[in-house]
């Protein structure tokens, strides 16, 4: 029976699969310790990196849309700029057009009034060289007839007042039947002697 007694007095080998309640107890103390320390000093931490990366991504988000908003905003006033530019190069073709225009109607209007000048100037040219002309001529034919009347007369004539009035007579009568000869009508002749 000592045996027995003795077997049952021995100290009994913890059993794995029970409860020790003191065990357990400290067991929850230091959890509930480790609970606490991490939640307030591990779980902020975390919560701020956390929040400083969801600012990070929202505000990378938000810069890149406000880069969009800012980038569509120059491109609506580069597409403005080149349409107020072709407008204005479209307005300086069509006022280079019209200079030109005008700068050709000038220039023909100066043209046309140089012509007018020359031909006027031509024309007064001409009948200055005409009457010159006729001048000169008058002097030779008045010579010629003269001389032409001494051989036909035979005598000299020798009054000059006589001399110029017969041939002014003379060219008069040339003169009225050139001019009645442009009118389409015959001069009759008439010769004058002295």
């Amino acid at each position: 029976m000592n045996s027995i007694f003795l077997a049952q007095t021995a100290p009994e080998e913890p059993n794995p699969l029970g409860f020790n309640l003191p065990e357990f107890i400290l067991v929850l103390i230091i959890f509930g310790l480790l609970f606490l320390l991490i939640r307030k000093y591990v779980v902020p931490a975390f919560e701020k990196s956390f929040a400083e990366r969801r600012d990070a991504i929202e505000g990378g988000i938000e810069r890149a849309e406000l880069a969009q908003a800012e980038a569509a905003r120059l491109l609506e006033q580069y597409n403005a700029q080149l349409a107020e530019a072709r407008a204005e190069a479209a307005q300086i073709r069509e006022g280079a057009r019209a200079e030109a225009q005008r700068i050709v109607e000038d220039l023909r209007s100066q043209a046309q009034e140089e012509s007018a000048r020359i031909v006027a100037r031509g024309a007064e040219q001409l009948a200055a060289q005409r009457s010159q002309v006729v001048r000169e001529l008058r002097g030779e034919i008045g010579i010629l007839a003269v001389e032409l009347s001494e051989k036909i007369v035979g005598q000299q004539l020798a009054d000059d007042a006589n001399v110029r009035s017969t041939v002014d007579a003379f060219l008069a009568d040339i003169e009225r039947q050139s001019t009645a000869g442009a009118s389409g009508g015959s001069g009759s002749t008439a010769g004058s002697g002295a």
